[in-house]
């Protein structure tokens, strides 16, 4: 019915993830690592949709990236006091070059203090 296929629920049984053996491992990750990978995540995601890629501007996207900096920089804004700073230097340069880059790639760029994350960070200058 509807292009459905003749597979049975059964079937997805056999290929579904092993959900208990997946909250085993995430239970044995520290936060900070999950908070740290998740930032890391964010970035790359950041930097494609900024055109930083060897593609370039094949996946081109200021408005995701927007959204994609505005997050980043939200996170790592509510989680300063959860890791330290060994962790959150790198991430907050690596914010401050996405911000910087947006501000570049935009043909109208925002105000200062009004480009993507800026609300957690202040205002970002070249």
């Amino acid at each position: 019915m509807w292009g459905m296929s003749d597979a049975t629920p059964a079937a997805d049984i056999h290929e579904s993830p092993d959900f208990d053996a997946m909250t085993r491992d995430i239970a044995e990750v520290p936060a900070v690592e999950v908070i740290v990978t998740v930032a890391v995540n964010l970035m790359s995601a950041a930097a494609v949709k900024l055109g930083l890629t060897e593609e370039g501007d094949e996946h081109k996207d200021l408005d995701e990236a927007r959204k994609l900096v505005h997050a980043l920089a939200g996170l790592l804004d509510a989680s300063t006091t959860e890791i330290s700073s060994f962790h959150a230097a790198p991430l907050r340069d690596g914010l401050k070059s996405l911000q910087l880059a947006f501000r570049e790639a935009s043909l109208v760029p925002d105000e200062v203090g009004q480009g993507p994350g800026e609300k957690y960070t202040g205002p970002v200058y070249g």
